[in-house]
């Protein structure tokens, strides 16, 4: 049983979670291709994709910075010190998985991959539910009302 006032989880999902969802997508891909979805992907500029990474890619940096910048971790499955509630944490509450999932949106664009393109919205919920969820939960229990404060101003991915 965790103790949700100590830790979110026990594992640290977010990392499984994506990973996994890139190897099902690549997995899709290759034995069971969407080709109609595949000819509207192809129409894309690679570059299209490889610049939405690089836009996911500075979400998730901006955060993992600011997240050492208050003193606290970044792993998922531990629990965390301080409340970060300014900088890109004023503009989502989660900008490490919103950055995550705008990078696997992008992996989607610059490989073609319809499967991954379809699996990104299966993802947001996966995380939703095995670690968004829980980790407010820890962090209710930790902030009590300051946390539902910044939870009713900020919103939990844009």
């Amino acid at each position: 049983m965790i103790d949700f006032e100590e830790r979110p989880n026990n594992l640290p999902w977010p990392p499984f979670i994506y990973g996994g969802v890139l190897l099902l997508g690549g997995g899709l891909e290759k034995f069971l291709p969407i080709a109609a979805v595949g000819r509207i992907l192809a129409e894309l500029p690679v570059w299209v994709g490889l610049a939405v990474i690089i836009c996911g890619t500075l979400v998730d940096g901006a955060a993992m910075l600011a997240l050492r910048r208050h003193g606290t971790t970044v792993m998922p499955h531990a629990g965390t010190q301080v409340l970060a509630a300014a900088g890109i944490y004023g503009l989502s509450r989660n900008p490490i998985y919103l950055g995550n999932t705008i990078a696997l949106l992008g992996i989607a664009l610059a490989l073609r991959w319809s499967w991954l393109l379809l699996l990104v919205p299966v993802t947001m919920a996966a995380v939703g539910a095995l670690a968004i969820a829980r980790e407010e939960r820890h962090l209710e229990l930790r902030f009590g009302d300051a946390y539902r404060v910044y939870k009713a101003r900020v919103r939990r991915w844009v």
